[in-house]
């Protein structure tokens, strides 16, 4: 469990929203909770690393590609 919390705001079509939240309450759970599953589990998908509670993880070693049509940096 987190010990510390950040904001994370987002925009999602209120019908899914609506959607989430009836099968959230069928479970007994806040969509929250369940979106920050969804976070850890994409984190671990993706072998990134993080401390709970706030305090900063060393530097994950996430390889993101260029963007297209740009070379990618070096250095």
């Amino acid at each position: 469990m987190e010990l510390k919390t950040a904001r994370l705001t987002l925009l999602i079509d209120p019908a899914k929203k609506a959607a989430l939240e009836q099968l959230c309450a069928g479970q007994d759970l806040t969509p929250s909770q369940v979106v920050r599953q969804l976070i850890r589990d994409y984190l671990a998908e993706h072998g990134v690393s993080y401390r709970p509670g706030g305090t900063p993880a060393p530097k994950a070693s996430v390889k993101r590609a260029a963007k297209p049509g740009r070379p990618r940096k070096r250095g």
